[in-house]
């Protein structure tokens, strides 16, 4: 190649160059798409700027700190509220997956439904681990019977007072149900020493350190001495324990004297002995357990010493029925209220389905007068159309719990209630 040519290409190769270079230029003043030359947060911050205030706050999320908005907000579009990159259980869990132990005993209902911003702030807090509240504030929000019951509580539990984290871990435990950090009577233990002379005296020498305490203590608070239970059963009330207890310096003090009813029977042998005079028992009383099924021997939130509520209590074993009454929408008001004893004797009964009085036309006039809305022949006289072996009743057209139907009526129509006996207006 010679010299002229060389020069030639050379000076087309640098036109070339600077032709491209222009280009480049224009097209990075022209893309829209082009982030300009400043932080991300300033970029954010420039349509956000009531953000500000949060900044300033004396917790601030790291990853708002390091001014990253990025890491958990997509800046374009997003399938989740607020634009997050991912949902919210599993955006908190790419950084703070560690909280709930794998061989946890309990786990707190909003770490498990991964609500993790009902009690923190993702971004900014003036509260310690960016809680939206602080101390029992914040639980109480959510346990507000909790709250209320220490609010009313003449005696309240020191620890409650220091905070509910003294007792319960926020998240999970690995050691005990209801996120107690240690299992009950360990946890106790811990403040209550049981072999001091007067915590000795006081449980009557009993080695109450092997038992639950909460069987007879509220942990919150209580209007009772010595944060006892609201209801308290006698014995306990007046330490007369070996009345239903072995001595406490037997080989087996906490075993019972007697079994099942028959040891409750020594105090409540008429209640005992007109259940069993009756033809139908509810299955519990007649247990080993017995009475124990259902009320606690020492003492109880509700009354007559129940173990819990009395749909609750019922629920434990009818489960089936409470699950078809939480789903119908027309409710019987002693079912919606959790009243199953209006209807319902609770330890035996001369009719089925423990009603007593055993018609269900005389239990339901005691709240309903149905001579006042319907002449509709019913009673022992009146023989149901569809099996003769029944009787006309309330039941054969309302439901008992509940229908979806107006009424607790069993079908949604009178021409479908009443057709299958009056079968001359059938259409």
């Amino acid at each position: 190649m010679n010299a002229t040519a060389l020069t030639w290409r050379l000076k087309l190769s640098l036109v070339v160059v600077g032709l491209l270079a222009g280009h480049s230029v224009a097209l990075s003043q022209q893309n829209p798409y082009r982030l300009k030359e400043t932080s991300q947060r300033a970029l954010c911050l420039s349509c956000h700027a009531d953000f500000e205030a949060t900044l300033k706050k004396r917790f601030v999320h790291a990853a708002v700190a390091s001014g990253d908005c990025s890491s958990c907000h997509s800046p374009h579009v997003s399938s989740h509220e607020k634009l997050l990159s991912e949902s919210p259980a599993q955006l908190c869990a790419s950084c703070h997956g560690d909280l709930v132990p794998a061989s946890a005993k309990s786990t707190h209902q909003v770490v498990a439904d991964g609500a993790c911003a009902k009690c923190h702030d993702p971004h900014a807090s003036d509260n310690a681990a960016l809680l939206v509240a602080k101390g029992n504030d914040l639980c109480i929000s959510c346990h507000q019977d909790v709250g209320d019951a220490v609010a009313r509580a003449k005696f309240r539990h020191r620890p409650v007072q220091d905070g509910c984290t003294t007792c319960h871990t926020p998240h999970a435990s690995e050691a005990s149900v209801a996120l107690l950090k240690t299992a009950v009577p360990a946890l106790c233990v811990q403040c209550h020493k049981p072999d001091s002379p007067a915590f000795v005296t006081r449980h009557r020498n009993y080695p109450v350190a092997q038992a639950s305490c909460i069987s007879c203590h509220d942990p919150h608070g209580s209007s009772q001495p010595a944060l006892l239970l609201d209801n308290v059963h006698a014995p306990l009330r007046d330490q007369t324990c070996t009345q239903c207890h072995e001595p406490p310096g037997s080989a087996t003090p906490f075993a019972t004297k007697n079994v099942g009813f028959e040891l409750c029977r020594a105090c409540h042998a008429e209640l005992v002995t007109d259940t069993f005079a009756k033809p139908r028992l509810h299955w519990p009383v007649a247990d080993r357990q017995g009475c124990a099924n259902c009320h606690s021997p020492h003492a109880s939130r509700q009354p007559k010493l129940l173990k819990s509520d009395t749909a609750s209590l019922c629920a434990a074993c009818h489960e089936d029925t409470a699950r078809k009454i939480a789903g119908v929408t027309s409710k019987h008001a002693p079912v919606r209220d959790g009243m199953c004893t209006a209807c319902h004797s609770p330890h035996a009964s001369t009719g089925v389905y423990l009603m007593d009085p055993p018609s269900n036309v005389v239990a339901c006039a005691a709240c309903h007068d149905y001579e006042q809305h319907s002449q509709h022949p019913i009673g022992e006289k009146v023989v149901d159309p569809r099996n003769p072996n029944l009787r006309v009743d309330c039941l054969s057209c309302h439901a008992g719990h509940g229908t979806d139907n107006k009424y607790m009526l069993l079908a949604p129509t009178n021409i479908e209630l009443c057709t299958p006996c009056h079968k001359q207006y059938t259409r």
